[in-house]
């Protein structure tokens, strides 16, 4: 299936990094975010790019099935197999697994979120989305992993803006591109595309290869790396992986 991708035999050398995107706060943009930095980090290079939703309203699932782009690919699991499936996707020649978590603070997020190499934790310029970002924050913290917030969904030059802008910085690391509110994300949402794929330019597409641009720089550690816990032995089940692409679903096994 990936015959010819960017990554393919990069040898046993390359480690998959995984991205999950967490906050107890519904409507704070997890599920836009999940799909358009999954599309922009294919588009840069760094796929094979795979998707999993954890959330149970499948919100980014349902994205996906309206996608007509064979990438990136979606992975169907389930919260019993995710670990192992993880690691089976690191055999794959994976480049980059992003994990859309519910609005919650639950053991199942914290079994996620325990995954992960970067939490990327999206808030809205609003009172109600910044009171909610602590227990996201000490949930990461607890674990021991890195995190990032992006401000999203923000009005330019307005008062609740820079107020956040404040409020995150003094909680953790603030991803300097903030995504401001548009209507062409909703639109391009509706069909299982991103903004990077409607036609014609946009600041919204720009904003989005920025943001990617600032997070795959992260990852490789040139954004203030911090030293990540090693990971516990993964249990392997023999059995198959079902991966969604372009002409469906395959069997891995």
């Amino acid at each position: 299936m990936y015959e010819g991708g960017p990554f393919l035999g990069r040898g046993s050398g390359y480690i998959m990094k995984v991205i999950v995107l967490a906050s107890r706060k519904g409507g704070s943009g997890k599920t836009t975010l999940a799909g358009h930095l999954a599309v922009q980090a294919e588009r840069s290079g760094m796929g094979p790019v795979a998707l999993i939703d954890t959330d149970p309203q499948g919100s980014l699932a349902e994205w996906w099935n309206k996608r007509a782009a064979p990438t990136p690919v979606f992975v169907h699991t389930t919260i019993a197999e995710l670990p192992a499936d993880v690691e089976r996707l690191r055999d794959m020649d994976i480049g980059l697994l992003i994990i859309d978590t519910p609005p919650a603070l639950n053991a199942m997020v914290r079994d996620v979120v325990a995954l992960s190499d970067l939490v990327v934790i999206p808030s809205r310029p609003s009172p109600h989305d910044l009171r909610s970002i602590g227990g996201t924050v000490d949930l990461v913290e607890h674990l021991g992993k890195p995190l990032i917030f992006i401000l999203n969904g923000a009005a330019p030059r307005a008062r609740i803006t820079t107020e956040a802008i404040t409020i995150l910085s003094q909680h953790g690391m603030l991803a300097p591109v903030i995504v401001h509110q548009r209507v062409d994300f909703a639109a391009s949402m509706i069909d299982g595309r991103t903004v990077m794929e409607l036609p014609g330019s946009s600041r919204s597409a720009e904003e989005i290869a920025g943001l990617w641009s600032y997070l795959a720089n992260r990852l490789k550690g040139n954004a203030r790396p911090r030293p990540l816990p090693m990971p516990p032995d993964v249990p392997r089940v023999p059995r198959p992986l079902a991966v969604a692409g372009g002409a469906g679903p395959v069997d891995l096994g």
